[in-house]
């Protein structure tokens, strides 16, 4: 990819970026100038239009509740595509998402058990994200052989076959919760399986993940163009195979498990985001890895967007927008590969 090109994706993706998080500060059920939130970002609400005005609220709300759900957007779809990007590279599929290893389904299995049992929101997130922990584990103890093994070939077919089992044993255990949930906890539960931002009010945790995540990613993106080629050519090279897949995995895992954590199960993203990215940017991880953190990021906030006005004041669940997008974008980029 030339370099012109390069440079054009990422001033269109800051800008937008820019554009739709300016968006995400200024709508909702309360209209929001962009003055406004621009002030009441750098001055605090007392300094908008004085204390006990309308502009104080106009402050309250973004600093509280708009900025906090914004950044937590950004990061939980930044580590979503990050992880779907990895996995693609780990399996060498262009149609792996970072849930077909089953991490997502421990997280959500925890949290709904959480749920059940009517804990703490901030125990339902160290509930969460200890069962993604558990699933990793699992997946791991289980495929050690094949991380071991880095140049056999069928090493990914039995990773991916580990995580699918794993992930439907987590399924189960959720169906069982739900049906035996109470009526007045399955809203809840049902929100929380779909992906909900609602309740994201700590961004920080899920930005720290997403930026280790990065640190860990993006220097080794020329060997992971390497390790396309297979593993076998890439121990040729010098590349250490079985070390990277190792590596890749539990940067990809625990980068899902920091975004379901936060706002639960949001679907797609990781599968959409770098398969479009690499319809313009081609196949050169260099460009890829980091694309599509920033792509995913700007997916999810301007899902978290529509979810938020679409029906304001009630609110959807930011992974029902993301799917109904997600499906018809899919199956249009399924149908022009095809051509």
């Amino acid at each position: 990819m030339s370099a012109r090109r390069a440079a054009g994706v990422w001033i269109a993706l800051a800008l937008v970026g820019f554009v739709v998080f300016a968006a995400a500060l200024a709508l909702g059920s309360v209209a929001i100038s962009p003055w406004q939130a621009v002030l009441a970002l750098v001055h605090g609400p007392s300094h908008v239009v004085g204390i006990g005005q309308p502009g104080d609220v106009a402050g309250e709300i973004v600093r509280t509740l708009r900025l906090p759900r914004a950044l937590a957007g950004f990061s939980c779809g930044a580590l979503l595509a990050l992880a779907g990007a990895l996995l693609q590279v780990l399996l060498r599929n262009p149609l792996a998402e970072p849930y077909v290893l089953g991490v997502s389904g421990g997280a959500a299995a925890f949290a709904v058990a959480a749920l059940f049992f009517g804990c703490a929101w901030w125990l339902v997130d160290l509930a969460s994200f200890g069962g993604a922990l558990l699933s990793i584990a699992l997946v791991l103890g289980l495929a050690r052989r094949e991380f071991r093994r880095g140049e056999r070939q069928e090493a990914s077919p039995r990773l991916l076959l580990t995580g699918v089992v794993v992930a439907t044993g987590w399924g189960a255990l959720i169906t069982l919760i739900i049906a035996l949930a109470p009526d007045d906890r399955l809203r809840g539960i049902v929100f929380w399986l779909t992906g909900d931002l609602n309740g994201a009010g700590n961004p920080w945790p899920a930005l720290a993940a997403l930026a280790i995540a990065l640190a860990a990613s993006v220097p080794v993106a020329p060997q992971l163009n390497v390790l396309l080629r297979g593993d076998a050519l890439a121990s040729s090279l010098g590349v250490p195979a079985a070390r990277l897949r190792l590596r890749i995995y539990i940067v990809a895992s625990l980068a899902a498990a920091a975004s379901v954590t936060t706002a639960g199960t949001i679907g797609f993203v990781g599968l959409v985001v770098p398969h479009a990215l690499r319809l313009v940017l081609g196949n050169d991880q260099r460009m890829l890895v980091p694309a599509s953190a920033l792509a995913g990021g700007i997916a999810v906030m301007s899902a978290d967007l529509v979810a938020r006005t679409a029906i304001a004041p009630a609110q959807l669940p930011v992974g029902v927008v993301t799917a109904l997008v997600g499906v018809p974008v899919f199956l249009w980029m399924l149908l022009r590969s095809r051509r």
